[in-house]
């Protein structure tokens, strides 16, 4: 189906390639997930296959790329988007139309499809991925799972053959990334579609794989994902317990690690304490936010302590994003009070700002004002006083694939946010408002990050990440704030609010419960 022949790509005003050597197949209708460290090139190997590289992108292809018996060199993406359905990082950022069941639609017309072909299709993809409720719903009214849905729809009333995805459970919720992962699944089991599909949480999707391709291994091919999950650092938490504890065969799943750990259940264990915090730096009081008739917030009270981690989480849609901006002062609630440091952060300017506030949000383009990542970091480095390179030494703390001289809006999604990061984290911020930050990173970043989290907290500043990451939070959370529909719904130290929720446990926590056991450390300690 998808045929790589010593393919090498570089891009444009790069002397070194990203990809190289690639020579390998994919069969029709398996499920590869590629995997990589961030800014590897993962996204770049997907948009070989679409032939948006090097058509769209420019660069210098080598070899031979060949999708359905088609060269990409020599058809363009047109030609292969019949054949070939793409959904990207950012669902909402390629729909071009008001609804549902006009975006899936889309693509036909496009193509030059009959009307009636068209309507069966799109009638067959509503049943197919559980949308048929939504056909006449706008598209900004939706959630984060139903917007992925509907993107992955888009691409197959077009009827490929292949589906590229790009990170399609990064920006969900738990239980939306396991409807679009379920949809997935059918795909690939009911109607023989190829996916390849990457992926950094793979704790999420790994044991849905039929073959991995580690695309920054010395020799990238098709992998048993067992044995594609040895040797690095991208293990899954459920992995990285079986290889901890020597378990043969080395689980994928949470179904299969438990019942390789019925012993290790029967254990006694007394969790260790995480940080309760001291004074309130930051809160609200019976805030409220609407837009149009939808309440966004409804009476929300919240404090944030000095010296603590705080995960606010919730399904998408549920207000973090908002209660972020109304902490930040970039939106004033319609009604209530907030309060950062005993001031309004809407009336805060400039250093009295920077003093209090370091804000990251789901955008992190937002805060870059240059023309290179070097220039981004220096002026950082002097706003800050701190000794020149300290932003860039940050930086690669998190990503060390970053080329300094490159803009940072042609970096990678997970570069941008390490940048965003390292320029941020940089002052002496009381409060430090984090929406979502682990999207696009990998596991050795998300380690780096949380020891970077940890050292904050031990100075005395607040952190609050809005975040879907289950795992992160179980690493480096101290308290979590869940919200629904706006409201405050939990309040409680990590291990009471994650151990007490199906939907917000981690792995290790549903291997080994009721042990309130939430980490790999954790339970090695056993």
């Amino acid at each position: 189906m998808i045929r790589f022949e010593q393919v090498g790509f570089t891009h444009a005003n790069r002397t070194t390639p990203v990809l190289r050597d690639l020579d390998l197949s994919i069969p029709e209708g398996d499920l590869v997930l590629v995997i990589g460290r961030t800014g590897s090139g993962k996204s770049t190997f997907l948009n070989l296959i679409n032939g948006l590289v090097p058509h769209f992108t420019g660069g210098t292809l080598s070899g031979r790329v060949e999708v359905a018996g088609m060269d990409t060199r020599t058809h363009p993406p047109r030609d292969l988007a019949g054949v070939v359905g793409t959904v990207g990082q950012n669902p909402r950022a390629g729909f071009t139309t008001d609804t549902v069941e006009d975006e899936l639609a889309y693509t036909m017309e496009s193509l030059g499809f009959a009307p009636d072909v068209m309507r069966r299709r799109v009638e067959e993809t509503l049943d197919l991925l559980g949308l048929v409720s939504l056909r006449q719903r706008p598209l900004d009214t939706l959630s984060g799972g139903e917007q992925q849905r509907v993107a992955i729809g888009a691409a197959l009333t077009a009827g490929p053959s292949v589906l590229v995805l790009d990170e399609p459970t990064s920006a969900l919720d738990p239980t939306a990334a396991e409807e679009v992962l379920a949809a997935i699944a059918r795909l690939v089991h009911d109607l023989a579609i190829t996916v390849v599909m990457a992926e950094h949480r793979l704790e999420r999707v790994i044991e849905f794989a039929d073959h991995v391709i580690r695309i920054d291994g010395p020799a990238p091919s098709l992998e048993d994902p067992a044995l594609a999950m040895a040797g690095h650092g991208l293990q899954p938490p459920v992995v990285r317990l079986g290889h901890a504890l020597g378990w043969e065969p080395v689980p994928l799943s949470v179904r299969a690690a438990r019942r390789q750990a019925a012993d290790l259940r029967t254990h006694e264990y007394t969790p260790p304490l995480r940080r309760v915090g001291g004074h309130d730096v930051a809160s609200t009081a019976d805030t409220s936010v609407r837009f149009g008739r939808t309440d966004a917030l409804r009476d929300v009270d919240v404090s944030l302590r000095a010296g603590q981690v705080t995960a606010l989480m919730g399904r998408n849609g549920a207000g973090k994003s908002t209660l972020m901006n109304v902490l930040a002062g970039s939106r004033k609630p319609d009604a209530g009070t907030v309060a950062v440091g005993g001031l309004d952060p809407a009336a805060l300017r400039g250093p009295d700002l920077v003093r209090r506030i370091a804000y990251v949000p789901q955008d992190p383009t937002d805060l870059f004002y240059t023309d290179s990542v070097a220039a981004e970091c220096g002026a950082t480095d002097h706003d800050t006083g701190q000794p020149p390179g300290s932003a860039l030494a940050r930086l690669a703390d998190l990503v060390d694939t970053v080329d300094p001289s490159t803009h940072p809006r042609d970096l990678s999604a997970g570069q941008q946010l390490a940048l965003a990061l390292a320029i941020q984290l940089s002052g002496t911020a009381q409060i430090v408002l984090l929406d979502e930050p682990t999207r696009g990173l990998d596991y050795p970043g998300k380690v780096a990050f949380a020891g970077w989290l940890d050292r904050l907290a031990e100075a005395g500043c607040s952190i609050l990440v809005a975040t879907h990451d289950v795992e992160f939070v179980a690493v480096v959370g101290d308290r979590v704030i869940v919200l629904a529909d706006g409201e405050v719904v939990t309040d409680a130290d990590v291990r009471t609010a994650l151990t007490s929720s199906p939907a917000f446990a981690p792995q290790v926590q549903k291997v080994l419960s009721p042990l309130p056991v939430l980490t790999v450390e954790e339970a090695c300690a056993l």
